[in-house]
């Protein structure tokens, strides 16, 4: 019997696991700064199966790290921070690109110079509650690495 309650855990720790490994990041990257620059942008694509919440980026980068989505209204081109965090709708991918969506690093501990990987930790949150972290890996780059 307590063997098989072993197996039923492990079994459940399994599946947890395995609906968290869903999501999806690729093409990360950030802007490379001049020296003193003090703010600069995380670009990348997210997709997961089932509709999560990016909640929060961090990096030891910089001090502050913000969801943001700039956006023209009329001839203004304005900026505001995502408090609540950004929808990440099941099987869609949402884009955080120049110009939309993007993650503002600010305060930043050094500068980040092309061809330096930046580390980030992406919070997301299920209609559950559950928490997730993801470790990824951005290239900085002075322009999209990943566009031709």
């Amino acid at each position: 019997m307590k063997t098989l309650r072993i197996s039923l855990l492990c079994l459940g720790l399994i599946f947890e696991t395995t609906a968290w490994a869903q999501i999806k990041v690729e093409n990360a990257w950030v802007r490379a700064i001049v020296p003193k620059q003090q703010a600069t942008g995380a670009f990348m694509k997210i997709t997961s199966v089932e509709a999560v919440k990016l909640v929060a980026v961090t990096t030891v980068l910089a001090k502050t790290n913000e969801i943001h989505e700039m956006k023209m209204e009329g001839d203004v081109m304005k900026m505001r921070a995502h408090l609540n965090g950004l929808d990440i709708p099941a099987n869609t991918t949402v884009e955080l690109k120049s110009g939309g969506y993007h993650v503002m690093m600010m305060e930043l501990e050094q500068t980040i110079k092309a061809g330096d990987t930046v580390p980030l930790q992406l919070q997301f949150i299920n209609a559950k509650g559950n928490k997730q972290v993801l470790t990824v890996n951005a290239k900085a780059s002075f322009k999209d690495p990943y566009k031709p």
